[in-house]
């Protein structure tokens, strides 16, 4: 038996909502449209960035070939000045590690920056794999990726839990059969996890050390 967790990247190991707002606003500013405040973006997030360009645009998508392209160009070079994991999560990380228990990252973050941001913002957590959006591969909550790193690593969904703060994050864990764990500390309210029957939610960091140690018994 092998525990393992799969995180979500965005609104659950990493604060990334101020420099995906301010990225997307600056486009939309070039563009002559109107921009919106942060809080709004977190409606916006957790199906990709063409979803989030699409979401933006607020009825005017004549524009997500244009906007699309500059969003991914601005964030580029503009996704780490304000984003910082949430407080708490290096140590768990470490400390989970160090339980002997895999870490993953699945996300719907392109799979090439997902990839860079790990590496830049967790260079010393030996994540077992880092998985984003893949061309021709659905995202979530579609269950295909996920089942298909599990079976290459030889991982078996009830041995896991799967930590995430959106809606698609539960859907996903529920449809692969992992203990689905909603974290509140991320971009979507309490109202809307508990709509997708999660096994439990979780306010801060330490809850999720509590649950592990009662799942896995580490």
């Amino acid at each position: 038996m092998k525990h393992f967790i799969v995180f979500d990247l965005d609104g659950t190991l990493l604060n990334t909502l101020p420099d995906i707002a301010t990225a997307m606003n600056r486009v939309l500013f070039r563009f002559g449209m109107p921009q919106h405040a942060i809080e709004s973006y977190k409606q916006f997030t957790g199906n990709g960035a063409k979803v989030l360009t699409q979401r933006a645009l607020a009825g005017q998508e004549e524009m997500v070939d244009h906007v699309y392209p500059a969003y991914l160009n601005e964030y580029a070079r503009n996704s780490r000045v304000k984003t910082e994991p949430y407080e708490g999560i290096v140590d768990a990380l470490k400390a989970l590690h160090e339980k002997g228990i895999a870490l993953i990252v699945y996300s719907n973050k392109d799979n090439p920056e997902a990839q860079d941001v790990i590496r830049h913002y967790f260079p010393d957590i030996p994540f077992a794999a880092v998985v984003g959006s893949l061309p021709d591969v659905p995202l979530k909550p579609d269950p295909t990726a996920l089942r298909d790193l599990l079976s290459e690593l030889e991982l078996d969904p009830a041995d896991g839990l799967y930590v995430g703060d959106t809606v698609m994050d539960m859907q996903c864990a529920n449809a692969v059969g992992i203990y689905a764990v909603g974290a509140l500390w991320g971009f979507q309210s309490k109202e809307e996890l508990e709509e997708a029957n999660p096994a439990v939610l979780i306010e801060a960091v330490p809850d999720l050390m509590r649950v592990v140690k009662e799942r896995f018994g580490v």
